[in-house]
């Protein structure tokens, strides 16, 4: 069995929460990713965010959400992602870059179109009243 490691932030405004959509992926993801060799979470998250979004994340304020294990989409069976969750603000404007077409605002009725790993966070998000 294989596990994927990856850490996402957590953005979270008026019940809705920031999500990416990478070039010729039918799903929408957490913005965050892989973990490269001697990264800890934190320098993950800076990292990632801001080859996603073009933004600053304030990684050195950032609150661990939480970690979830879910099958990996698009990957072959028996692939597990384990995703370190955090919640930090961040500085200058969101702008999809490098992988992404895409970002987006979703609510708790937009679950389904989120990847596995992603539908547990959501569940645990609108369970503590975070997510509409």
């Amino acid at each position: 069995m294989r596990e994927i490691d990856k850490v996402a932030w957590i953005l979270l405004v008026d019940g809705r929460i920031l999500s990416t959509r990478s070039r010729g992926r039918d799903v929408w993801y957490l913005p965050g990713g892989k973990r490269e060799p001697g990264e800890t979470d934190r320098d993950t998250l800076r990292r990632e965010v801001a080859e996603e979004l073009s933004v600053e994340v304030d990684a050195d304020g950032a609150v661990h959400v939480g970690t979830f294990t879910a099958p990996a989409h698009g990957q072959p069976a028996g692939t597990t992602v384990r995703m370190t969750c955090y919640r930090a603000g961040y500085r200058g404007t969101l702008r999809p870059a490098a992988e992404i077409a895409e970002a987006a605002w979703l609510a708790y009725a937009d679950r389904p179109r989120v990847s596995p790993v992603d539908q547990i966070i959501f569940d645990h998000l609108h369970a503590a009243e975070l997510l509409d």
